[in-house]
């Protein structure tokens, strides 16, 4: 039985980011969820099924399988024993895995594959549904958040770096929007956990968070 860990929070959060650090420390797995989504893309457009094709995608989503290994420090997705990781990023990809993702279908699967994943090895997943939905009975629940304005502000230098013209007072408000759709969504809504310790990261340093959250795992 693989030791897990769930890392839930909003967006901008850095969920990812401090994910996948203390994956490295740990010697854990990091599941990507959204490269798995990434994944079962190839599968459906090798297939030549269409975004609006839902019924043939619940279909193929049968004889799919869908892994994540780390090869010399760096992550691999295997589709059916085939490493796709180089099509990943493919623009048809991205587009099909953000249709797809909407299927309730493929969500089953991808939590199908999730939940064995974290079975058989010890992994760290971040997402809004980790610790309520995908792994009830994780070792290990993070809450990660930030207030509005800093993770707006982190948002705002992210995208200044990138040379792109934005506006802060728009994205503030973009995250608290997107809050509110996170939050209030039928499907898998964002909360915390009631056994999740909440980590709010507005004054701390990305390590910091590392630490704190490595220090609350016991493996």
């Amino acid at each position: 039985m693989g030791y897990n860990v769930a890392i839930d929070g909003p967006a901008g959060a850095g969920k990812s980011t401090i994910a996948r650090m203390v994956a490295e420390e740990k010697g854990f797995v990091y599941v990507d969820t959204g490269a798995m989504y990434r994944g079962l893309a190839v599968y459906f457009l090798d297939r030549g099924i269409g975004p609006e094709e839902t019924e043939r995608m619940e279909k193929a989503c049968e004889a799919a399988d869908v892994t994540i290994r780390y090869e010399d420090g760096a992550q691999q997705v295997y589709l059916n024993g085939e490493n796709i990781t180089g099509r990943l990023r493919e623009e048809a990809v991205g587009n099909m895995a953000s249709r797809c993702a909407a299927v309730p279908a493929v969500r089953e699967k991808l939590l199908e594959l999730q939940r064995r994943l974290a079975k058989e090895q010890d992994v760290i997943m971040d997402g809004r549904d980790i610790g309520t939905c995908v792994l009830p009975d994780a070792d290990v629940k993070v809450f990660l958040t930030a207030s509005v304005r800093t993770r707006a502000e982190r948002r705002y230098k992210e995208l200044k770096e990138k040379g792109e013209n934005v506006n802060l007072a728009e994205i503030e408000e973009d995250i608290r929007e997107r809050d509110e759709r996170d939050s209030t969504r039928e499907i898998a809504p964002l909360k915390k956990a009631e056994d999740a310790v909440l980590v709010d990261s507005s004054r701390m340093t990305i390590q910091e968070v590392v630490r704190t959250i490595a220090a609350l795992c016991r493996k």
